[in-house]
């Protein structure tokens, strides 16, 4: 058989073999990554009052609730967070015109919600782009003059400046973060709702969420210090 009817066949071969087969498929869809996004860490008291400042004006821009008598519910159940931000949420309203209420009758009901989410199996988390370029840079301007300058440890004070002015934007990707909703409603209707996401040190996670046994098949998974945290993201 010559190699040009050999050639013929198999072209033959691989068009009839189209029909079974389609290029660019797989046996469960590929993993992507997600275009670049950034979420704040909330790592001091002075944070839940930047948030209770934010919710307190967005409650206040909308009509409905700007002339309305607001209760903020009491927290349950009772966290340092909570307790610290139910005061300075009623705060933040009262400086912003808000007609805070101490009775709930005739009021429209304000109250907030606390999940911490734990990831316990996270895969590789990139740095963004330009952290190892910046890094190589610092490291050869600190070599270079070595050989040149009669004291090398000269080298090092430009990168000291540089980390001086962006050391406070270093900050790590954990695994733990809370999610802080918080809601107006009157006669079971939904006015307000805004949900928040933040990073939270792993061992500040008692200050958001309580300890409570971990009963039954709930999403939920008891960690070494007690607290309930969800695991199921």
């Amino acid at each position: 058989m010559s190699l040009k009817i050999r050639g013929v066949l198999c072209l033959a071969l691989l068009l009839s073999l189209s029909g079974c087969f389609q290029l660019h498929t797989a046996q469960a869809p590929m993993a992507t990554s997600w275009p670049l996004t950034e979420q704040r860490r909330m790592q001091a008291a002075h944070h839940w009052d930047v948030l209770a400042r934010h919710e307190a004006r967005a409650i206040m821009a909308r009509q409905r609730l700007r002339g309305s008598p607001l209760y903020i519910a009491e927290p349950v159940p009772s966290t340092p967070f909570s307790r610290a931000f139910h005061r300075l949420l009623e705060s933040q309203l009262v400086n912003n015109g808000a007609l805070v209420s101490t009775q709930p009758e005739g009021s429209v009901f304000v109250d907030y919600d606390v999940q911490v989410v734990e990831h316990q199996d996270r895969g590789f988390i990139r740095r963004p782009e330009g952290t190892f370029t910046a890094l190589a840079a610092g490291v050869t301007l600190a070599f270079q003059p070595i050989n040149h300058w009669a004291e090398p440890a000269l080298a090092l004070i430009p990168g000291a400046a540089l980390f001086d002015a962006f050391s406070g934007n270093i900050t790590e990707v954990g695994d733990t973060e809370v999610i802080i909703t918080t809601r107006a409603s009157e006669y079971d209707t939904l006015l307000f709702s805004s949900s928040n996401i933040y990073y939270v040190n792993d061992g500040d996670s008692s200050q958001y969420a309580v300890r409570e046994p971990n009963v039954g098949n709930d999403n939920s998974v008891e960690n070494r210090g007690g607290l309930r945290l969800s695991t199921q993201w």
